[in-house]
């Protein structure tokens, strides 16, 4: 970082700095922040307030965005970044809140290759170098409750640093001592046989909708490297490896347990 760059982190840390009774009384209801140490609740709570600093909020349909909804939001997302750092969000500007699910159409192919206009209801949705659109209702129901395996928020952020590559395709930037090969094996192996799985109706113990392309893989598995780390580890303990390398936290030590 160069000295212009820490001048300005500095002043917007100082100046616009999430009041700390404030902070406190938000976080505290969050059940997904509940193990982090004292050193980790700092520094999440600088990363959104860069986060809130550099981001726009849009209610739709007269929804109107508290600070407390921003920072539910932002101290969820941030989590991810944790130890990636603000600039992980780089490249869009945008969240877009829907009081309750929203509907877009969908073009879609059929297995006879004919192609299909859906109505589809979503909770959530990234675009690449666009907005990114949450259901306020979702979000709230997984935010101030813990649902192994499920979070709006760790998933749709989960696209934007998938996206950082270019496009959304389950290969985000990794660091430079993690081998390209080695996350490409691993969760390839993972995604073919959670497919196999399903298509042979085998019970999944990994929410089936990671099965729809790689890129759904990546944020399904990081919802679950959050919320239900002992789950991932028990049933894919090499993709809990590479995820506890890539965001470069163990989420299974902070519940005192070991991966086997």
């Amino acid at each position: 970082m160069n000295c212009i760059a820490k001048y300005l982190r500095q002043r917007i840390l100082r100046k616009y700095a999430i009041a700390f009774n404030e902070w406190h009384s938000i976080t505290a209801r969050i059940p997904l922040l509940k193990d982090l140490s004292s050193t980790e609740r700092a520094r999440l709570r600088q990363l959104c307030t860069l986060f809130l600093y550099h981001k726009t909020f849009t209610g739709t349909k007269s929804l109107n965005i508290s600070q407390a909804m921003k920072i539910t939001i932002a101290a969820q997302a941030c989590l991810q970044i944790l130890n990636l750092g603000i600039n992980s969000f780089n490249g869009w500007v945008e969240i877009i809140i829907y009081p309750g699910a929203f509907r877009v159409k969908r073009h879609v192919t059929d297995s006879n290759g004919l192609v299909h206009q859906e109505d589809q209801s979503l909770s959530g949705e990234a675009w690449d170098r666009g907005p990114l659109i949450l259901s306020w209702d979702e979000l709230e129901h997984e935010s101030y409750q813990l649902i192994p395996g499920h979070n709006v928020i760790v998933h749709e952020f989960a696209h934007k640093l998938d996206m950082l590559n270019g496009r959304a395709n389950g290969m985000p930037p990794l660091h430079p001592n993690m081998p390209i090969e080695k996350w490409t094996d691993t969760l390839s192996r993972a995604y073919e046989l959670l497919n196999q799985k399903i298509d042979n109706f085998k019970h999944s113990d990994i929410n089936p909708y990671a099965s729809t392309n790689p890129a759904e893989f990546f944020a399904v598995i990081s919802e679950y490297f959050f919320t239900a780390p002992e789950i991932l580890c028990q049933h894919c303990p090499e993709v809990y490896e590479q995820l506890k390398q890539y965001y470069r936290q163990d989420t299974l030590q902070r519940l005192n347990q070991t991966c086997l």
